[in-house]
């Protein structure tokens, strides 16, 4: 049976460059689609971050005089966990301070266009007939606007492969001024509604979903919201006309990193076996962080961006109200300046009831996730989310709006919902402070009852969040998108 060769395109990647959760899925899914017999690679731009880290690189082409862009070489390695991994070293767009998307004062880079235009360029070299390589993959899959001008490329090219985009926020578009249609060497015919064009603009996520053979996006009721007027951005007219070949596949976690019974930033581990260790970081985050010490009263956190579409902002203003059940509240994150200064001003104003940091730090959200008693992510809209499987696996109960991906992982804890075994959180419909109190309050409520809630949280436990199912379904997105039935014999490849 022929192995499927797939080449993977993305902007970022961890444990090497994270901003966030494209980079968790970027260093996970290959994984999880190399252990079930997909040779798939790993094709990221060369920041210094990236080369700095890796201890070994083998040049594997040559990039002289690549119409439109500066010099480059493609360089491989392997990654820890078997993944083989390319990366564009090309110091004129990637050897700076900064991010990969932001200079070092948080604006974006002028060349971005460039910057990104020639990771799609190098992908389809790849992909196509002209490879360099001796390594040809039967499939492109290109991630989030970054790689979208994979596909327009691959269009033009002669015995390219078939190329996939995966939509992991349909927010964020990559949209520039038309003048770079004929800079990054493109048709000048693609500059049109049916093809690059957007509302007077070339659009880098508009490419990916018009030239992708198959769309697909991060959980399936994200799939679906996408097509609608309130969360399609723009897009929701071109995602309807292509609905046949959207789909939605959930993203999975990293289990052995999160994993209560061996996590290495715990004090103290725990399983569905034996639970002790769980209530040992309440008290010890209490302590940390300031807290009163007190078992009794439930710990209520967030560990999330602090932006108006992870609705904190209606968290921190029901925190007042919470505070008197009572609860207690943590919050680790940044993001906007006001949001940041109320939540520091009620930790002042709530000694010992409200704790707030300000930043990120991997190590504390681990311990935070394994102390709290319950999540709250009251995101306005969430293509997958990644904290709800935390917490989950760690029978931390996640309070959540109904959208995205939450609304497919998290099953509203009802007396049937316990009852029948499928219980694992707390979600409401309606994003308004309100009724993300009347949900705190639901699960406070169960808390005071022992036995419902053990069961509650071994149930959360218990789901099977790993990647190995959303690798088997992008797997048959690969054979479908070479005309192949999963199951069928694919030595037709």
């Amino acid at each position: 049976m022929a192995e499927l060769k797939v080449l993977f395109v993305t902007s970022e990647i961890a444990p090497l460059i994270k901003t966030g959760g494209l980079a968790d899925v970027s260093g996970a899914l290959p994984a999880a689609l190399r252990k079930i017999g997909v040779d798939v690679r790993v094709i990221v731009p060369g920041y210094p971050q990236i080369l700095a880290q890796m201890e070994s690189w083998e040049e594997l082409a040559n990039f002289p005089d690549l119409a439109g862009f500066p010099p480059c070489r493609l360089l491989g390695s392997t990654m820890e966990s078997g993944v083989p991994l390319m990366a564009i070293d090309c110091p004129a767009l990637y050897q700076r301070d900064g991010g990969p998307y932001l200079d070092a004062q948080g604006h974006d880079w002028s060349d971005n266009p460039l910057r990104f235009g020639l990771l799609c360029r190098i992908s389809a070299i790849l992909g196509c007939g002209g490879t360099p390589l001796s390594w040809h993959p039967d499939v492109v899959h290109g991630n989030d606007w970054q790689a979208g001008l994979t596909g327009a490329y691959l269009d033009v090219a002669q015995d390219a492969a078939p190329s996939i985009f995966t939509i992991h926020n349909l927010a964020f578009q990559g949209n520039f001024e038309p003048e770079y249609v004929a800079r990054l060497h493109l048709p000048e015919h693609f500059y049109a509604i049916d093809g690059l064009e957007f509302y007077g603009r070339m659009s880098f996520l508009k490419a990916g979903i018009y030239y992708g053979k198959h769309i697909t996006t991060v959980s399936p009721n994200y799939a679906r919201e996408i097509q609608g007027d309130e969360l399609g951005f723009g897009m929701q007219g071109l995602l309807q006309v292509r609905t046949k070949d959207v789909s939605g596949i959930l993203n999975g976690i990293d289990t052995d990193e999160w994993n209560p019974a061996a996590d290495k930033y715990l004090p103290f581990h725990f399983s569905t076996r034996n639970m002790t260790g769980k209530a040992k970081n309440k008290r010890a985050l209490q302590e940390l962080l300031g807290l009163q010490v007190n078992e009794d009263i439930p710990l209520l956190a967030a560990v999330s961006r602090m932006t108006h579409q992870k609705g904190l902002d209606l968290l921190i203003e029901i925190s007042p109200r919470l505070l008197e059940l009572p609860v207690q509240i943590v919050m680790l994150g940044t993001g906007e300046k006001a949001m940041q200064d109320q939540a520091l001003s009620l930790a002042a104003r709530y000694p010992g009831k409200f704790a707030a940091m300000i930043g990120f730090d991997e190590g504390l959200s681990h311990q935070i996730e394994a102390a709290a008693d319950m999540f709250a992510m009251p995101s306005r809209f969430e293509p997958c989310g990644l904290n709800q499987f935390y917490s989950q696996r760690y029978g931390t109960p996640p309070i959540v709006h109904s959208t995205g991906g939450l609304a497919d992982s998290v099953t509203d804890c009802t007396s049937q919902t316990l009852k029948d075994g499928t219980a694992s959180g707390f979600v409401f419909s309606g994003m308004t402070a309100d009724n993300l109190y009347a949900s705190v309050l639901r699960a406070v409520e169960l808390y005071r009852k022992p036995v419902q809630w053990k069961r509650l949280r071994k149930l959360c436990m218990i789901k099977d969040f790993s990647w190995e199912t959303s690798a088997r379904a992008y797997l048959g997105v690969y054979l479908k998108a070479l005309g192949i039935e999963s199951g069928s014999d694919s030595d037709k490849l």
